[in-house]
């Protein structure tokens, strides 16, 4: 394998040459002494026809004027000129009589520049100048002296084809990454194709799209997020051969285009390669990131041997690897042909739900372990959808995230879960504690304590009875801003639990820093922990770990009375799950909790009452 690259091809690697000085323009003319006189320098230009202009040096070999061939010879062509001026020296006609014969006379003083100069330079000052020097010519010194000279059509013709390759580029290379765009990645993979058609070959397309970008650009701003594309473009060059095509195709979507493949293992190696690359963090703007990618893969001509669908159907791929968690790559297969439709079909149905008022809330009791009683509910979100029915979160709310409609949806769930509980607290239910689920992008934004403490407001809620559940990856970007913005939480009230605990980062040293009050144990480790030893370990080091703290814990997930009894064991404050309660409707929660107070006289225990 050929070494690596550590980053982007820069503007030459690409194609586009880099600016050359006029050194490489340089044509060597023969100046002419200040002391020659013009009859000397009338018989140069008749010898050498493709002489354009001349300099003019003096003793020391500095230009001080230039002759331009086309005035010189109009000028001494007119009558009695030659008689008149012919004798006389160049420095008594640029000395005495120069002022009176500006514009008549065809000697100019020039545009002189150091030999290093770039070419665009020297393009910018005879702009700004006079264009005429297109014509003349540019007097190039060295070390002050004369050098040479370079002509105007010389300049010129250099400055078109610059200009031309650039166009090129700018046509065919992402500007921010500068690897190649969509454009030149659609040609390369055309040729390529056509190619393996010839020998009976195989092509490998990855489609790979970086997972949540748009929260990490919307928290952390887009010159962040520029920042860390180029870096991410870098690192998927380091992994790919240097015969493969990475391209950017847009937004956050790349693409690495694999000829010359012995099979899909190829393209799967390569894959492995890029997923395992993204898992140490970048620095980007003093700020320590981690991101993930989900790669779509489709072999041409396996796949499909049309090569404007070869693209759609690796898209496809990789938009199962989102729906089945992300951070990861999966070849295309029959099944996936439908996900990339549905993704976009769905994209547009969740804007409209907002808009039509479709999603709505369920509850889901919590219950204090020591006794039975219901402490806090947990707000849910629905969709009500038009033709599939009622859907849970795991249906859309993913695609929500990726789209940023989360931020939206996450600020309604706010408003409607208050409004709510002021509606049962004029209703004579008990105060409970409501708890809210805050998605990372929705608590990235920068007016979210502002948007909160409106809301609070129209809604008239008591924030001593809100919390807000965070996940462990909410707290681990910009630890000082986290903190500033639960202090600012804690300040108006509102209560804070961190949810999913042991799927993330777990570390003790944010739990003790930020003012967090309850734990809640991921169901994944509370489900059949009765058969499983190991889950059981863990639920006690977490248990052990947070009363060290002070904290509370809250198992989610509880589904059996086995599963009940070890988190009674294990001393959990708190649970939740269908064995107690499902979620509810609000109406029908206010029914489930007056029946379950009046059999509050009759036992105490959760577990032994029929929810």
């Amino acid at each position: 394998m050929t070494p690596a690259r550590s980053a982007p091809l820069s503007l030459t690697e690409a194609g586009l040459p880099a600016c050359p000085s006029v050194a490489q323009l340089l044509r060597l003319v023969v100046p002419v002494p200040i002391s020659a006189t013009c009859q000397e320098v009338l018989p140069r230009f008749h010898a050498e026809a493709g002489l354009l202009s001349m300099p003019v040096v003096d003793a020391e070999s500095r230009p001080v004027a230039i002759i331009d061939r086309h005035y010189f010879l109009e000028f001494f062509s007119r009558s009695f000129s030659k008689e008149i001026f012919g004798r006389r020296g160049l420095d008594h006609l640029l000395g005495e009589h120069r002022d009176a014969l500006i514009g008549a006379f065809p000697i100019a003083k020039p545009i002189v520049v150091d030999i290093a100069t770039t070419i665009d330079d020297v393009a910018r000052i005879i702009i700004d100048t006079s264009m005429r020097h297109m014509v003349s010519g540019v007097v190039i010194t060295q070390d002050e002296r004369y050098a040479g000279v370079v002509h105007g059509h010389d300049l010129l013709h250099e400055i078109t084809q610059r200009k031309q390759a650039e166009l090129h580029y700018l046509a065919h290379y992402d500007a921010l990454t500068r690897i190649p765009n969509r454009m030149l990645f659609s040609d390369r993979l055309n040729q390529a194709c056509r190619e393996a058609s010839r020998n009976d070959g195989e092509v490998a397309l990855l489609f790979i799209d970086v997972d949540r970008f748009k929260q990490v650009n919307d928290s952390l701003g887009h010159r962040f997020g520029d920042a860390l594309l180029v870096a991410i473009a870098g690192r998927l060059l380091d992994c790919a051969r240097d015969c493969d095509t990475v391209a950017r195709l847009g937004g956050d979507e790349f693409a690495v285009l694999m000829e010359s493949i012995q099979g899909a293992a190829d393209a799967e190696a390569l894959a492995w390669r890029l997923v395992e690359s993204m898992r140490q963090p970048f620095q980007i703007l003093d700020r320590e990131v981690t991101v993930s990618i989900s790669i779509g893969i489709a072999v041409y001509p396996r796949d499909d041997g049309q090569v404007d669908i070869l693209l759609s159907k690796a898209d496809a791929a990789m938009y199962e690897v989102k729906v089945s968690g992300r951070n990861g790559y999966r070849q295309f297969s029959a099944a996936t042909t439908s996900f990339s439709l549905e993704r976009s079909s769905l994209e547009a149905e969740l804007k409209q739900a907002l808009v039509n008022d479709e999603f709505v809330l369920c509850y889901q009791p919590q219950f204090d372990l020591a006794s039975g009683q219901v402490v806090g509910v947990e707000a849910l979100i629905r969709w009500i959808h038009p033709s599939r029915g009622l859907l849970n979160p795991g249906g859309f709310i993913g695609i929500a995230e990726e789209s940023g409609l989360i931020v939206q949806i996450g600020d309604w769930v706010v408003a409607e879960a208050c409004r709510q509980h002021r509606a049962w607290l004029r209703q004579g239910l008990p105060a409970l504690r409501l708890a809210v689920n805050i998605s990372p992008l929705q608590f990235r934004q920068p007016d979210f304590i502002q948007r909160i403490s409106r809301l609070m407001s129209e809604t008239c809620v008591d924030p001593s009875f809100l919390e807000f559940e965070l996940t462990e990856s909410t707290l681990m970007h910009d630890a000082s801003l986290v903190l500033d913005m639960l202090g600012e939480l804690q300040a108006i009230g509102v209560h804070l639990s961190l949810d999913d605990f042991g799927t993330g980062y777990s570390s003790l040293g944010y739990l003790n820093r930020y003012p967090i009050e309850r734990l809640k144990i991921d169901q994944s480790f509370v489900r059949n922990i009765d058969r499983m030893p190991i889950n059981q370990s863990i639920i006690r080091s977490i248990v052990a770990l947070a009363k060290s703290l002070s904290l509370q814990v809250v198992a989610e997930g509880v589904e059996t009375e086995a599963e009940l009894a070890l988190m009674r064991t294990f001393q959990c404050d708190e649970v939740q799950g269908y064995l107690c309660a499902r979620p509810m409707p609000a109406a029908a929660f206010s029914e489930w909790l007056r029946a379950r107070q009046a059999e509050q006289a009759d036992t105490r225990r959760c577990g032994s009452v029929a929810v």
